[in-house]
């Protein structure tokens, strides 16, 4: 019987390209995923491998996350690239200038005292009360997760024209339909220096298909971090730092 080497990755992720715009997600992506939010680890060569990247593509990097724009730069510091926050609401462009969604595209406030007051019972559950969406995070309590999906459906049936629950790992969102990545890249891709590139997003949960799917709808490519990373952030990250050595012509 031969004999399988497996020390080969079962993965292919595809040599850079100068012309591309580059979209990238934070969690399970460029950094891996931890018992809560709070509690992930940032590698210390994260922020000149992103910087390095940014400027081998002339500034068309950036990240695209269910972040806070305020937490995406606590993560990414000292860098503060374009930047699309809790899925699109909160828009950073090339120039500096943020785009916020309308208020009425944010969660309301009464559903959020509802989660609020329930979670009360949830002990280990890590809810995230953001200005446009809400997160419920039972990696440390996965008894309660039927529970938080249970609530967030009941929720949402009240408005299911405007807002929608999202699953993720070992979480529950909800947020406006209206806010997705795919329309934070459409957004981007209006301006230098992402206009005319070829749209390339990285990610590796639900929350980034619409990313993956803009992408490819104008000729660029959705790398799911599972398939074409082994799963592995520390891939995606090795992967990016061999953007520099990568001949241009």
């Amino acid at each position: 019987m031969a004999r399988t080497d497996i020390s080969q990755p079962e993965f292919c992720a595809p040599e850079a390209r100068p012309d591309w715009a580059l979209f990238l997600d934070i969690d399970g992506t460029l950094i891996e995923l931890a018992e809560s939010p709070d509690a992930v680890k940032v590698p210390d060569t994260l922020a000149p491998t992103l910087a390095a990247t940014g400027r081998w593509l002339g500034g068309a990097l950036a990240i695209v996350s269910g972040r806070t724009l305020d937490v995406i730069d606590r993560l990414m510091a000292p860098l503060h690239p374009p930047s699309a926050g809790e899925h699109g609401a909160v828009v950073r462009l090339p120039d500096g200038v943020i785009r916020n969604a309308p208020p009425e595209f944010a969660v309301p406030d009464e559903w959020k005292q509802r989660v609020r007051l329930s979670a009360e019972h949830w002990n280990g559950t890590v809810v995230e009360y953001k200005p446009y969406s809400i997160a419920a995070h039972f990696r440390q309590a996965p008894l309660y997760g039927p529970d938080v999906r249970r609530l967030f459906e009941n929720i949402v049936a009240e408005n299911p024209r405007d807002f929608e629950v999202l699953p993720a790992h070992m979480a529950f969102e909800i947020r406006h339909r209206d806010l997705n990545k795919g329309a934070a890249v459409r957004e981007l891709m209006k301006y230098a220096p992402f206009s005319g590139r070829v749209p390339v997003f990285v990610g590796d949960d639900v929350t980034d298909e619409d990313g993956f799917r803009v992408a490819t709808e104008r000729g660029g490519l959705g790398l799911h971090v599972r398939t074409s990373f082994g799963g592995r952030p520390s891939e995606v990250r090795r992967w990016l730092e061999t953007f520099r050595s990568t001949s241009a012509a």
